[in-house]
């Protein structure tokens, strides 16, 4: 039964916490909101500048890489500059936290900027990929070193020659499937679910806190505005990721007396 939502925020995160230190397996899903808080700017955000005249189907699809393959791999590399400039936050490192207190824990995430293992998450599944891969376009394998003469971009795979590509999901592509499968599987046996910093409108990912909860989960939204997982939510956290998270911390384990 779905417990009725506190007035009382401080109440909310005391309930919440005692779910926390109770829990056997927690899943985090997290998206942009917790990313944005490091100062990295979401897809939209980015298209600013030089690159607010392209639209997306330009930039981040299968087609515009086989079109224009020079633009595109200039726009990942422009966009790699600015999360290069970005550390994890204290939402990040609360998470870490979590992780190190709980049983089990499985961080599933949407953002490609890897800063949630740069803080320290082991159990990541990365359900977009990460824009600080590079894999071959032709093989889909990681390519960690290639050769690149002066002014040739992208680069060619060492292997097979193919153009070289970030390894993120562009639109109009699946999901990696194991990944997938990850995210599902730890979905169906969390007991403690958490929806944090997502808009929950791109699918597969905005349908495992549902997921969550059909499975018999407590469900928990982390997030500055209401989405289309609130109703569906057992608790409510409204805050950005960076001051909930360790409040929650604190609350669920506090530290010891001087």
């Amino acid at each position: 039964m779905k417990p009725h939502p506190s007035s009382n925020p401080d109440d909310t995160l005391t309930r919440v916490a005692e779910l926390l230190r109770r829990a056997h397996h927690v899943v985090v899903l997290t998206g942009a909101g917790i990313s944005a808080e490091s100062g990295v700017p979401t897809f939209r955000d980015a298209q600013t500048g030089l690159w607010a005249r392209y639209s997306p189907e330009e930039l981040a699809t299968p087609q515009a890489f086989a079109r224009r393959p020079h633009l595109v791999w200039a726009w990942y590399q422009w966009r790699r500059t600015l999360i290069r400039q970005a550390t994890p936050n204290p939402g990040h490192l609360a998470l870490v936290e979590i992780e190190r207190r709980v049983p089990h824990f499985t961080l599933i995430t949407q953002n490609v900027d890897g800063l949630h293992r740069q803080a320290g998450s082991r159990h990541v599944v990365e359900l977009h990929g990460n824009i600080m891969r590079t894999i071959c376009s032709r093989e889909g394998t990681v390519v960690e070193r290639w050769s690149q003469p002066e002014g040739e971009e992208p680069p060619a795979c060492p292997r097979c020659g193919a153009y070289l590509r970030p390894d993120v999901v562009w639109f109009g592509e699946t999901l990696p499937p194991d990944a997938l499968q990850a995210a599902i599987e730890a979905t169906a046996t969390a007991d403690l679910f958490f929806s944090v910093g997502t808009s929950a409108v791109v699918q597969p990912a905005a349908s495992l806190p549902v997921e969550a909860v059909r499975h018999g989960a407590t469900l928990v939204e982390v997030n500055l505005e209401p989405t289309p997982v609130t109703p569906f939510a057992h608790y409510v956290l409204t805050g950005p990721a960076g001051t909930v998270l360790p409040a929650l911390v604190r609350a669920a384990w506090p530290a010891p007396a001087p």
